[in-house]
């Protein structure tokens, strides 16, 4: 009998693979690195054919190091960097264009014009986002727009989009597979959230084509199985697609947090904070967004989200472009060396700043230096800088859900850190819980999958699979917190609109 899961988690610099167990240990995982293309300020993208080799080298790689019997899975299931837009041709398989990333801002005048035509509110309404270069529409627009193969192939009805998901449930069914669920939709700014369905409407807008959309589905379903001759995964045909959703309702869901109330944030390339609603969707009165965060059966429970573009990703620009630290452990270290970041503060709008500011013109401010500042004040600045981009969404998010938070569930990458969040836990005043499993973006996924095949009966089962590793503790003087929280207030004030 089956016993494992694999979980693919194709993520913004990188693919990975990881085989659950059914208490929801790792087994085995495996991860690939790929090429950021930066064809110009503020534009970032992707080679689609790179993140497919990747993801199915990184699978492979998993399958061969743990020793693991194929027969033993039981499904798969997918999480993804969301908004990343990919138009293929359905015929070749072959993109027409490199994937537009969910970090590009490429699309900024395109989101003005919108703003110009007065579909603020009815993009809010429908869709629960704001209008931003962030999500995929503008993306697909500015592809059929500047590709002229696109428009073409489109009116030929050979023209598939798909956000990332989509392109990898397309590429392992052989062809056979276009959908996309309803997390990832929820992103599109194309979908309605309350019918769970694409809006003619927007479509219309935005000049795309719906023939080119995929068809919305569950998160916990059977979508297709794994075709023959798909290249280092032969050992897989057959075995059930089964799950798939966004990487942040991914992990909300790996993180247990069932009940409407429960919040956890991701800190990865960026900081995604969420918080179930279950089946009442929140209208934010505070430039958060609300959308799908999961679809099981006929049941689809909602969330609000506040996201920040740039966290992990300053740790490695601070490693890979300003060459200060060698190690993302190094910039603890040199946090840790100093009291305080003497004054200074950061702001990483190196890609505009998102909730609750939505300033697609802000660009990455350092303020406050004196002679006195070093590589260690720098270094802390990084980390007290993600913590306060955090607790700018968490108070939106107290203020639009009614809620005040007594835990924070936390992920991600740098959630290794123990001086981040110690420091986060002082700027939000409540605890901060961090899982002995800190993969919880990849385990949502599989347990998704799980779900669909009958690995595990209920969240119930799944919920009691979750260890605490270690709990934060509010330290810090409160005034000492207004004190400090003041100052990124105003520090954000100088980033703003910077690129305009």
């Amino acid at each position: 009998m089956a016993k494992y899961v694999l979980a693919l988690d194709q993520g913004t610099t990188s693919s990975r693979a990881i085989i659950f167990d059914k208490k929801g240990n790792i087994v085995s995982k495996a991860q690939n690195e790929f090429e950021q293309i930066y064809p110009q300020a503020g534009w970032v993208e992707h080679d689609p054919l790179s993140i497919l080799y990747s993801q199915f080298q990184a699978v492979s790689s998993c399958i061969i190091s743990g020793g693991i019997n194929t027969a033993d899975i039981a499904g798969i299931g997918i999480t993804n960097q969301r908004e990343t837009t990919i138009l293929w041709d359905r015929q070749t398989g072959k993109p027409v264009y490199n994937a537009i990333v969910w970090q590009c801002r490429r699309t900024a005048d395109i989101c003005e014009e919108l703003k110009a035509q007065g579909l603020e509110e009815y993009i809010k309404d429908k869709t629960g986002l704001l209008i931003d270069a962030y999500f995929s529409g503008t993306k697909i627009k500015w592809i059929l727009d500047n590709v002229p193969e696109a428009r073409k192939l489109a009116d030929e009805g050979r023209l598939l989009f798909g956000t990332v998901e989509t392109w990898i449930i397309w590429n392992l069914t052989g062809g056979s597979v276009h959908v996309t669920d309803y997390s990832n939709a929820s992103r599109t700014m194309l979908f309605d959230v309350d019918n769970l369905c694409w809006d003619k409407f927007l479509c219309e807008k935005l000049g795309i084509p719906m023939s080119i959309l995929p068809e919305p589905v569950p998160s916990s379903k059977v979508y297709g199985r794994v075709s023959k001759g798909i290249l280092g995964l032969e050992s897989l045909e057959g075995i059930p697609i089964c799950g798939a959703i966004g990487d942040q309702p991914a992990a909300l869901f790996g993180q247990g947090c069932f009940e409407p109330g429960q919040a956890k944030n991701t800190y990865g390339t960026g900081c995604f904070l969420l918080m179930n609603t279950g089946e009442t969707r929140v209208k934010s009165k505070n430039n958060l967004l609300t959308g799908v965060a999961w679809g099981i059966g006929n049941k689809v429970e909602y969330a609000i989200e506040g996201s920040a573009f740039n966290a992990g990703s300053v740790i490695k620009w601070l490693r890979d472009e300003l060459h200060m630290i060698d190690s993302a452990k190094r910039c603890d270290e040199l946090a840790e060396s100093v009291p305080d970041s003497n004054g200074i503060y950061f702001v990483p709008a190196f890609t505009g700043l998102g909730a609750p500011y939505w300033d697609m013109y802000a660009r990455g401010t350092l303020v406050g230096i004196t002679r006195g500042v070093n590589r260690a004040h720098i270094a802390r600045s990084v980390l007290e800088a993600i913590t306060y981009q955090m607790t700018d969404l968490l108070e939106a998010m107290k203020s639009d859900s009614g809620i005040d938070f007594t835990e924070l569930r936390v992920d991600g990458g740098a959630s290794v850190s123990d001086i981040m969040l110690q420091i986060q836990a002082d700027m939000i005043r409540c605890s901060v819980n961090r899982p002995k499993n800190v993969e919880t973006t990849a385990l949502g996924a599989a347990y998704l999958a799980g779900l669909a095949v009958g690995l595990w009966e209920s969240t119930e089962e799944i919920q009691n699979n979750r260890e605490v590793e270690k709990v934060f503790t509010p330290k810090m003087d409160e005034a000492k917190r207004n004190e400090l929280y003041a100052g990124w207030k105003r520090a954000v004030e100088c980033s703003k609109g910077w690129a305009k």
